[in-house]
C-alpha cells in the first residue's frame, strides 16, 4: 500500500486503472486495428502522399490513411482544427466510448485532459507562412492560425468538445510528450486532484517542415528504396527513424470510480519516471545514465524489482547511436533478467510518431498484458549483426510470441534530453 506524507498525516495514494482506449496510427484507424496490426507485424511506412517529396532526401513516411474527421464533425468546423487536433479529438471520442463513461452522470469538474505534443500545428503554421511568402507582402493570416498551431490546443479542443472541466493542460517533450502527459495524469489521479483523464498524445508532422527539418539534422532513413524496410531496430544497417504521425488517448480512472460504475479494466498503471539526459539537444547520453535512472525510478515508484519486469516496449528508434544506448542502459538496470523478458520496438511498424509515440506504445504494453502476446519488432534480418548489441536478448523478431505478461514497462526519450518511463500491470482483482 502506497503512502505520501505530509506536514499533517499520511495521505493513501490511490490506484488509478486504465478503462478506454483510441488511436490512429499509420496502421490502424481505431485501437482494435491498430492492435491487431501490430500482433501481425503489419508495415504502415510507404511512400509520402501529403506533398511532392521528390526533392527531399527522405520520400517517405509512417502516414495516417483514410481519416476523414468530417465523418465525426462538419466541415466548417473541422477547418478550425489543426490536423494534430483532428486526430486528438478523433481518439478522444473512441477512447471515452469505449470507456462506457456517461458524462452526463459525471461530476465534470473530476473530469481532464492532459495531453501530450512534441510539434503541434505544424502545419497550420507552415501553410500560413508558405501563403505570406508567396502574396504581395501585406499580412493575410488565417484568424484561427495561432489557435490551430499551439501545442496546448488539442486539450483544449477535447475539453471543450466534452464540456471537461477538470485539470486541462498539454506537455511538450519532444518524442516522450505523451509519456510525460500520462505519467502526470497517473500522478494527478493518485494524489486525488481527478476522477478521470483522458491522456495521451498527437502529432502531425509529415510536412515540408517536418521532414525537411529532420533530414537536415541527419535524423531520418533515407532508405527510399525500400521504405517499408527503413524502420529496422537493433540491426546494423539502420540509418535513421521513420517519420510518423498518429495519436492515441487512454481513459485513466480512480479504481473505486471505475469499480463503482463496473467499468471494464484493461490493465492498471502503477510507476512512472522522469529524467534528464542534460547532456546535449538532439543526442542521448552516450552512457545512458539518464535512461537507467528513468527505468530505475519508475520501478521503484512502482514498488516493484526489475526481475519483476516481463517485457519492455523500447524506445527503439532504429538510430544508430539510441538503440545501443538504449539497450546497454537496460542492461545495467536489468543484469541477468535481461535475458528472461521479451524487448520489442514497434516503431518498427509504425515508425516514430514523436508526441504520440508514447501513447501509442503505452497500449501496446497494456493489450500485451491483455491478451498476453508480445508484437514482434519486424525488418530484421539474422545476419545483419550489430557487434554492440547483445542478441542474447530476446528482441521478438519477426513475429509476435506469447506470454504471460505480469508488468511491461514503456520507455521514450526526447530531443533535449527528455526521459519519461510508464509501468502497467496486468489486471488482477
Amino acid at each position: 500500500m502506497l503512502f505520501i506524507y505530509t506536514l499533517d498525516n499520511f495521505m493513501q495514494l490511490r490506484r488509478v486503472v486504465v478503462t478506454g482506449l483510441g488511436a490512429l496510427t499509420p496502421v490502424g484507424n481505431s485501437a482494435p486495428e491498430t492492435w491487431e496490426a501490430l500482433v501481425n507485424g503489419k508495415n504502415g511506412i510507404a511512400p509520402i502522399t501529403a506533398f511532392d517529396a521528390t526533392n527531399f532526401k527522405t520520400q517517405f513516411a509512417g502516414e495516417v490513411k483514410n481519416f476523414d474527421i468530417t465523418s465525426m464533425m462538419d466541415r466548417k468546423e473541422a477547418r478550425k482544427l489543426d490536423r494534430y487536433s483532428q486526430f486528438s479529438v478523433w481518439v478522444a471520442d473512441e477512447a471515452l466510448a469505449d470507456s462506457g463513461l456517461d458524462l452526463d452522470k459525471e461530476d465534470r469538474s473530476r473530469v481532464g485532459v492532459i495531453w501530450g505534443s512534441g510539434m503541434g500545428g505544424l502545419i497550420s503554421t507552415e501553410s500560413e507562412v508558405i501563403i505570406f511568402a508567396q502574396g504581395d507582402g501585406v499580412p493575410r493570416f488565417n484568424p484561427f492560425m495561432i489557435p490551430k498551431a499551439i501545442p496546448s490546443i488539442a486539450a483544449g479542443q477535447i475539453s471543450i468538445r466534452f464540456g471537461l472541466g477538470g485539470p486541462s493542460y498539454s506537455v511538450s517533450t519532444a518524442c516522450s510528450s505523451s509519456s510525460h502527459a500520462v505519467g502526470s495524469a497517473f500522478d494527478q489521479i493518485r494524489l486525488g486532484h481527478a476522477d478521470v483523464l483522458l491522456t495521451g498524445g498527437a502529432d502531425a508532422d509529415v510536412t515540408y517542415t517536418g521532414v525537411g527539418g529532420f533530414n537536415s539534422l541527419h535524423a531520418l532513413s533515407t532508405r527510399n528504396d525500400s521504405p517499408e524496410t527503413a524502420s529496422r531496430p537493433f540491426s546494423k544497417s539502420r540509418d535513421g527513424f521513420v517519420l510518423g504521425e498518429g495519436a492515441a488517448c487512454l481513459i485513466l480512472e480512480d479504481y473505486e470510480h471505475a469499480k463503482a460504475r463496473g467499468a471494464k479494466i484493461y490493465a492498471e498503471i502503477v510507476g512512472v519516471g522522469m529524467t534528464s539526459d542534460a547532456y546535449h539537444m538532439t543526442a542521448p547520453d552516450p552512457e545512458g545514465k539518464g535512461a537507467e535512472r528513468v527505468m530505475r525510478l519508475a520501478i521503484k515508484d512502482a514498488g516493484l524489482e526489475p526481475e519483476q519486469i516481463d517485457f519492455i516496449n523500447t524506445h527503439g528508434t532504429s538510430t544508430p547511436l539510441g538503440d545501443v544506448t538504449e539497450v546497454n542502459a537496460i542492461k545495467r538496470v536489468f543484469g541477468e533478467h535481461v535475458y528472461e523478458m521479451n524487448l520489442d520496438s514497434t516503431k518498427s511498424m509504425t515508425g516514430h510518431l514523436i508526441g504520440a509515440t508514447g501513447a501509442v506504445e503505452a497500449l501496446a504494453c497494456i493489450m500485451a498484458l491483455k491478451e498476453g502476446i508480445i508484437p514482434p519488432t519486424i525488418n530484421h534480418d539474422p545476419e545483419d549483426v550489430d557487434e554492440e548489441i547483445d542478441y542474447r536478448i530476446n528482441f521478438t523478431f519477426d513475429k509476435a510470441q506469447k506470454r504471460d505478461v505480469h508488468y511491461a514497462l514503456s520507455n521514450t526519450f526526447g530531443f533535449g534530453g527528455h526521459n519519461a518511463c510508464l509501468i502497467f500491470k496486468k489486471w488482477e482483482e
